[in-house]
């Protein structure tokens, strides 16, 4: 589904992304795990449009059977008609509209509103809580309700491929539980999910194939259960 080919990306003199070359196959979760500073977000970044100063190439394929596009140079908002959509680090939703004002927008490149309609509904279903709150305003939400709300609002431009940008940041282990479970059912019900984590455990244990990332370069690859295992992902991550 999408392909990264000797990706390089600078910030002014500092090179966060070293050649890295990686592949997310259509109905799978990805994950990203490494280190503040391992290059993580700016993978997901260039992936999303978000990063102008990279060299090397990032192909998408949307449906099974078309040739892979490339995504070089397109704006975010092309990466989103695409089916590409990103649920950033931080979660930036706007605080001072609705829960339900915060996942339309969510929707602004879709002019289908029986659909988008039916897509609130499936969020909701995801997501109880958004539903009982869906008049309330977001920056008047709890930690892990503004997490749930950024990703349904991801999830309203119904992407084929879901990008998870530290959904786990910030919240007490009950949530990240659940936060983590969502992610498993969103994945069963189609989506592809790319997750860039620093909880290696909670993400390793939901990947189907992971990525281990050291200053910029990928130091190691496999599947995610396989790498729960390996003894130098546990010391450096796993707390031995």
């Amino acid at each position: 589904m999408l392909e990264i080919r000797d990706l390089h990306v600078r910030y002014g003199g500092i090179q966060a992304v070293q050649g890295v070359s990686l592949s997310i196959a259509r109905g799978s979760i990805v994950t990203l795990i490494g280190a503040n500073g391992a290059g993580k977000s700016s993978i997901i970044r260039s992936i999303a449009g978000l990063n102008k100063t990279i060299s090397g190439e990032i192909f998408f394929t949307r449906h099974d059977g078309e040739e892979p596009v490339s995504l070089r140079g397109l704006k975010p908002e092309d990466m989103v008609r695409k089916g590409i959509s990103l649920s950033p680090e931080g979660r930036r939703i706007l605080p001072h509209l609705s829960v339900e004002e915060n996942l339309y927008l969510g929707a602004y490149s879709r002019k289908d509103k029986d659909e988008i309609a039916a897509d609130l509904e499936w969020v909701y279903s995801l997501f109880p809580r958004l539903k009982e709150r869906s008049w309330q305003k977001g920056g008047t939400l709890s930690g892990g309700e503004q997490q749930m709300l950024a990703v349904g609002r991801a999830l309203m431009s119904r992407p084929d491929l879901l990008m998870l940008d530290e959904p786990s940041l910030g919240l007490a282990p009950l949530l990240v539980r659940e936060i983590f479970e969502i992610i498993k059912r969103i994945n069963a019900e189609g989506k592809t999910v790319l997750l860039v984590e620093q909880n290696a455990f909670a993400a390793l244990s939901v990947a189907h194939y992971a990525y281990i990332l050291e200053v910029g370069r990928v130091v190691l690859e496999g599947p995610g259960r396989e790498l729960l295992e390996n003894p130098k992902v546990k010391e450096a991550y796993l707390g031995g």
